[in-house]
This record gives C-alpha cells, structure tokens and sequence, in this order.
C-alpha cells in the first residue's frame, strides 16, 4: 500500500526542487512531476516526489484524519493495557 502526504511548500532551491513542511518537519522534494507549484501551495508527496497539487481545504481535511487515526491508535494502545 502506497501513501501521498499532504504538504505545504515553504520555499523553493535549485532546479526543480522545493521546501515542504509537515508537522514542523522540513524536506526537500521534487517537483518534477508537477507544474507551476509556488510557495504556500500544497502538494502531495510520495517518496520525495511532489505527485500533484490540492487545496488547502483538501489537506488540512486529510491532515485532521490522519491526526485523528493517530489519537485512536494511542487509546486502542492504551485500553489494551
């Protein structure tokens, strides 16, 4: 099973490369596959490569469920104790 992540570019480097942040976590990525990305856009990323572009609304939906699956993993974790 794959997974994208969503990201928000937060500066651009040498050629088709770019800045995400995840979380406070910074990587340089490429933006090869993508077109006309600037800094503030989101991106979706799989193993350093930015895949496509998506709203901000669509990122910030897809990180609160992320974060969300991790609160309940934490709890499952915690009951079966």
């Amino acid at each position: 099973m794959c997974l994208a992540l969503p990201a928000r570019i937060v500066g651009m480097t040498s050629g088709d490369n770019a800045v995400v942040s995840l979380e406070g976590v910074k990587k340089e990525i490429s933006l090869a596959l993508v077109s006309g990305v600037k800094i503030g856009d989101f991106v979706l990323i799989h193993v350093g490569y930015a895949l496509n572009t998506i709203s901000p609304e669509e990122a910030e939906k897809t990180l609160a469920l992320m974060a969300e699956m991790e609160v309940r993993k934490s709890e499952l974790r915690v009951a079966a104790e």
